[in-house]
């Protein structure tokens, strides 16, 4: 009997081998069959939240739509009440917290990827910074109101944008920093090695090789924090958002800031709570055009994500 095979023995015994294991992989196939039922769950809850407020606001939807967007809040009726102020409020919120949550958050990642790697002060900062990314939004609130309304108001002005952005921005801070970390350690360690044997030092490296190669990871989960941000409410009542009408005067873009601001989820919390069907209305027409914003906002989660990824 010969101890040795021919090529054609070897890749069929290999064959019958992969048969059997995929024949008897009960454990992934059922797996496999909860994810898809997990993520076809997901997607028809949406699609029914989605159905129940469009439904529920179709009458301002279709027949009133373009007043409702370019008018503001009025407390005579549900018909006069629009929400441009809440848009114009959501988005310059969304200004303030990108401008104090991502570089505080992508430079809080790049100390602990790049310069405290495998410290143990890297490892308890890492997973404190976890812990928080779980704390309930209504707790940042009352964060904001104590020391971003309260004690630093001779910066913030009191209930102000500032203020607002500032709540978020603590709130979504650590979303930044575990996604930054995140995508900061899956570049190739390789890249870094080649960088430095041709001398490049740590700057170059960095900022040449490394941020540009995680850019594209970085900018998703950046986008997809400041979603979040766009639907909160409780945190902007605790530090001040208007849910009245509201009037800038003569008041140029950079004054607003410092001035009272409502936004988008207040105005909802706003509708829902008055009496009457027409309210409810407004609220679910509301609900609708946040949803498709923050969608939007995904959306370009994922268009800045290909535009700027790295294949290795």
């Amino acid at each position: 009997m010969s101890v040795l095979s021919s090529p054609a023995a070897i890749a069929a015994d290999t064959a019958a081998g992969l048969r059997r294991r995929h024949g008897s992989d009960a454990t992934g196939v059922v797996f496999k069959w909860l994810l898809i039922a997990a993520t076809v769950f997901a997607s028809g809850f949406l699609a029914v939240l989605l159905a129940v407020m469009v439904v529920d606001g179709w009458e301002v939807l279709t027949g009133n739509l373009w007043y409702f967007l370019t008018h503001g809040f009025s407390q005579r009726s549900a018909g006069e009440a629009g929400i441009w102020q809440g848009i114009i409020g959501s988005l310059q919120v969304a200004v303030a917290t990108g401008a104090f949550a991502v570089p505080i958050g992508v430079a809080t990642a790049i100390y602990l990827v790049e310069y405290a790697q495998g410290s143990r002060f890297a490892r308890v900062v890492e997973l404190n910074i976890r812990n928080l990314a779980g704390v309930p939004s209504i707790v940042y609130g009352l964060l904001g109101l104590t020391v971003f309304v309260q004690s630093i108001s001779g910066f913030t002005q009191g209930k102000t944008v500032i203020a607002g952005g500032m709540t978020l921005a603590a709130m979504v801070l650590p979303i930044v920093v575990i996604t930054s970390v995140e995508a900061l350690k899956a570049v190739p360690s390789s890249l870094r090695e080649a960088a430095y044997g041709v001398g490049a030092t740590k700057w170059e490296v960095l900022s040449r090789q490394v941020l540009p190669a995680a850019l594209s990871t970085i900018l998703t989960g950046t986008v997809l924090a400041l979603a979040r941000a766009l639907g909160e409410a409780a945190p902007l009542i605790l530090v001040g958002a208007a849910t009245g009408f509201m009037s800038y005067g003569d008041a140029n873009v950079f004054e607003t800031f410092t001035g009272p601001y409502t936004a988008l989820p207040v105005l909802i919390f706003n509708f829902a709570r008055q009496p009457g069907a027409d309210w409810g209305t407004n609220a679910a027409a509301a609900s609708v055009i946040i949803l498709v914003l923050v969608l939007a906002v995904n959306g370009l989660a994922i268009y800045l994500r290909h535009r700027f990824e790295k294949k290795w």
